[in-house]
């Protein structure tokens, strides 16, 4: 009998339709995963499951007796209650480093959308509003090169982002991560400061921490206090890491210049959000992986990691101690 996978939310095809030649999987997307009936009836049975932001808790856990691995398809894993999962011996993976240039790209894409103004430049375009062959200073963006750029959190993607920055832009780095980074400072003549010095200094700021208990609301009322007027905060790392009533306030206000969002406290963004109303503000639906080539690496890597708990061997990416 083949053993039962739960896909959920999201697996590339091709991948899902190897898993389903060697497995049977039952595929789920939108769904209540508290109440609804398909999903409950093949927990009980599951023994793997795969895909992005399953919230697996205690709750959950209680209904998923055989469970052995649960393979998330992203570099983040706040969705999963690691205690949980190491007090019932279940192995959680995650799949780190396919995405880091791709994260990056879009990080440094909103960065330079935001600082030129190409969105909101784009949109006076296509609506016929450019009636001047030179564009009025109202219209003007900052340069983003040799400006200053603070990076929050100097994990893969910070140093991939300080990379770009450093080398395409002749940009000075300062940054703040739980560790200091010597071979990336040296790399990249970066400077290690402490948080308020950072937020005091940079020109932009880039927030690239992963979400924990730490990191939740890590920026706030005084950190855009801290900020330059002529600031601009990029936020490429989970949406509650800031609080977002606070951005909006700091925004109106002019506490900073603008904000370029790739995340949000709560997403979908609801549509009566007023950061979507600010032309000062450049927001993209949460797609830092979502290339066709990285997602692709993603769902390859977390099958891989899959297929390696269920054969009882450790798997690449092991996020937790069990084997």
């Amino acid at each position: 009998m083949k053993k039962k996978i739960i896909a959920y939310n999201r697996i590339e095809k091709p991948v899902l339709e190897d898993l389903q030649s060697k497995y049977d999987v039952y595929f789920f997307k939108d769904i209540d995963t508290t109440t609804d009936p398909e999903f409950l009836k093949t927990l009980k049975e599951a023994e793997g499951i795969i895909g992005l932001e399953l919230p697996v808790n205690q709750e959950l856990l209680d209904r998923a007796p055989n469970l052995k691995i649960v393979s998330n398809i992203s570099v983040g894993y706040n969705n999963l209650d690691i205690g949980q999962l190491n007090e019932r011996k279940i192995m959680a993976t995650n799949t780190p480093d396919v995405l880091t240039d791709t994260v990056a790209d879009s990080i440094f894409g909103i960065l330079i959308a935001t600082a030129r103004r190409i969105p909101e430049l784009d949109h006076l375009v296509k609506n016929g509003e450019w009636i001047t062959e030179a564009v009025e200073p109202e219209h003007f963006g900052t340069d983003v090169h040799h400006k200053k750029l603070g990076i929050i959190g100097m994990g893969r993607i910070g140093q991939a982002v300080a990379q770009r920055a450093h080398f395409g832009f002749d940009m000075e780095i300062i940054y703040n991560s739980r560790t200091r980074k010597p071979d990336v400072e040296e790399k990249f003549a970066a400077t290690y400061c402490n948080l308020d010095n950072l937020l005091e200094q940079s020109d932009f700021v880039c927030l690239i921490t992963p979400l924990t208990t730490e990191t939740e609301g890590l920026i706030g009322k005084q950190e855009f206090q801290m900020m330059k007027h002529t600031a601009i905060f990029v936020n490429g790392s989970r949406g509650k890491t800031v609080v977002e009533q606070e951005l909006i306030s700091a925004l109106k206000n002019n506490q900073i210049a603008a904000a370029g969002l790739d995340v949000f406290e709560k997403e979908p963004i609801e549509r009566d959000n007023p950061l979507l109303s600010m032309k000062n503000v450049v927001t993209t639906p949460h797609i830092g992986s979502s290339t066709h080539e990285t997602e692709l690496k993603m769902s390859k890597l977390a099958a891989y990691n899959l297929e390696a708990g269920l054969n009882g061997q450790k798997p690449p990416n092991l996020i937790n101690g069990n084997k």
